[in-house]
């Protein structure tokens, strides 16, 4: 229900951030000012009591998140990448909310594996560990297959986790209605159709079989990537609530000193990361769309695992011509191509001046490309880049959300191995590689032999729909009568009394 009861969980929400001693950690992080804290700290102070306790022996800022629920873990995890934004140490304890919550009982997952698969747990494995991660939706176990005796990870949702949901994003949807109500300049960013878009991919990943669906897709596109491994699903052993897949032995790529003692490269790794992730986006269509530290190990050969496919992007092939342009544009700082660029895709209304927004866009890149290295951000960018975009009536596009905020995580992943990596340098030759497989003559010979594909299909019945549209164009519909005088006058008749009638009633 998206009614007012809704305002007790967003005052619950504050109140809770207040209680645990997370309002105060999370200012801190972004440098708010004193008059923002004084009227934060003001308006929640009072509703103290209401907040939750969560577990004291968690720090303050993951404490009041577990407690609050899973959609306020997920925006945990994201905040969990950015060092550069909320610092290094608040960074780090975020990160427990990645694959280290508290695990639910190991008599509920067995219960729940028997239920799902139809078969008793002695039939299925001869060993099943504790929980070996924890995250906001599911947990996961280690185990061994009883017919062939190999290893293996079993997903398993946590229980009453879609109710749990529920109540968040219906919280979500009264914040967001009332932001539009409140204030009819934020109705430009959709935020309405941003909570749509955030409730899809969550719901997605309430159904663990779109989640194997996803892994086994994803598994066929890279399965050249050099450098990159994605666990195989066991099909026969996956329901919408339990899902099994190959056991991925590796390092945490979010611990640095553990990656330093098994002596990988870690700068190579940044590299990889970020230039796996355009690869996908822009030659596949379809890329992890959750990939923070606590879903990526780097296995003893040094290549990069990745598992949790439940939340996974997918952009058309125009969006992604777009997009490549936008950051080949930036790359080169063409940003009369790259204004062009908005322009044509229809991002910016087309009764906005050109040569304007390319010099605001100049204003934007300028400043970073100038900056070393190691401050050179794509969230900076993404920033600023909103900035203008809000002054020129661009909308938000919500295609382009989850992909722009993965841009955003796994630059944060790729930062916290390399901190000085040049983001730019890195992106720049796959976004070429791109440009050239996508826009030049070999693109336009793949569109129209698609284009003839489809033409080909409608063969037996372009004829006749080119006949239908002829007799159409040769035999257009007559045009309707004009009206009579005497009609006309009768309804102007008509008018007049039923104004008059209503003036002398008004008199009497």
């Amino acid at each position: 229900m998206r009614g007012p009861h809704n305002i007790i969980r967003l005052i619950r929400t504050g109140a809770t951030l207040e209680r645990t001693g997370a309002m105060k950690v999370v200012l801190d992080a972004f440098d708010a000012g004193p008059l923002l804290r004084i009227t934060f700290r003001a308006l929640v102070w009072p509703f103290r009591w209401l907040g939750y306790q969560g577990d004291i022996a968690m720090p303050p800022a993951p404490r009041a998140l577990t407690a609050l629920g899973p959609a306020y873990i997920k925006f945990g995890q994201l905040l969990s990448t950015r060092p550069d934004v909320v610092g290094d140490e608040l960074a780090v304890q975020l990160r427990v909310l990645q694959d280290k919550l508290p695990p639910f009982s190991m008599k509920e997952a067995k219960i729940q594996i028997q239920r799902e698969l139809g078969l008793s747990f002695d039939q299925l494995f001869t060993s099943f560990s504790e929980p070996v991660a924890a995250a906001s939706l599911a947990q996961v176990h280690k185990a061994h297959l009883a017919d062939t005796g190999e290893a293996v990870a079993v997903k398993i949702l946590r229980p009453g986790i879609e109710r749990a949901f529920r109540k968040d994003i219906d919280a979500f949807y009264f914040a967001a209605r009332a932001i539009e109500v409140l204030s009819p300049a934020s109705r430009r960013l959709r935020p309405m159709e941003v909570i749509t878009h955030f409730e899809g991919v969550v719901m997605g990943e309430l159904d663990l079989r779109l989640e194997s669906a996803a892994a086994a897709e994803f598994a066929a596109n890279t399965e050249g990537d050099a450098g990159f491994q994605v666990p195989q699903i066991r099909w026969h052993l996956s329901s919408r609530r339990v899902m099994t897949l190959d056991w991925a032995e590796g390092t945490n790529i979010g611990i640095n000193d553990a990656l330093d003692a098994a002596g990988h490269d870690r700068r190579a790794l940044a590299t990889r990361v970020l230039q796996l992730f355009l690869n996908h986006a822009l030659r596949d269509g379809y890329f992890h769309g959750d990939m923070h530290q606590g879903n990526l190990k780097v296995a003893a050969n040094g290549d990069i695992i990745a598992y949790d496919f439940g939340i996974m992007g997918r952009i058309d092939e125009y969006t992604r011509r777009v997009y490549a342009e936008i950051l080949f544009g930036f790359i080169r700082k063409d940003y009369n191509r790259v204004a062009e660029v908005h322009f044509e895709a229809g991002y910016v209304p087309a009764d906005r001046d050109v040569d304007e927004f390319a010099r605001a866009l100049r204003a934007v890149g300028e400043p970073i490309f100038g900056m070393d290295a190691s401050r050179i951000s794509m969230a900076r960018l993404l920033t600023y880049l909103f900035e203008v975009t809000e002054r020129f009536g661009m909308e938000t596009r919500t295609e382009l959300i989850l992909l722009q905020r993965t841009m955003v995580v796994v630059e944060g992943v790729a930062r916290s191995l390399d901190p000085h990596m040049n983001i730019w340098q890195v992106a720049k030759p796959v976004v070429e590689d791109y440009i050239k497989e996508s826009i030049g003559p070999k693109a336009l010979l793949r569109d129209l032999a698609k284009t003839a594909q489809v033409l080909a299909r409608f063969g037996p019945r372009l004829p006749r729909l080119a006949e239908d549209a002829l007799i159409r164009l040769n035999n257009p519909p007559p045009e309707p009568k004009p009206q009579r005088r005497i009609a006309r006058l009768s309804w102007m008749a008509l008018g007049g009394v039923l104004v008059g009638g209503a003036w002398i009633i008004t008199l009497l």
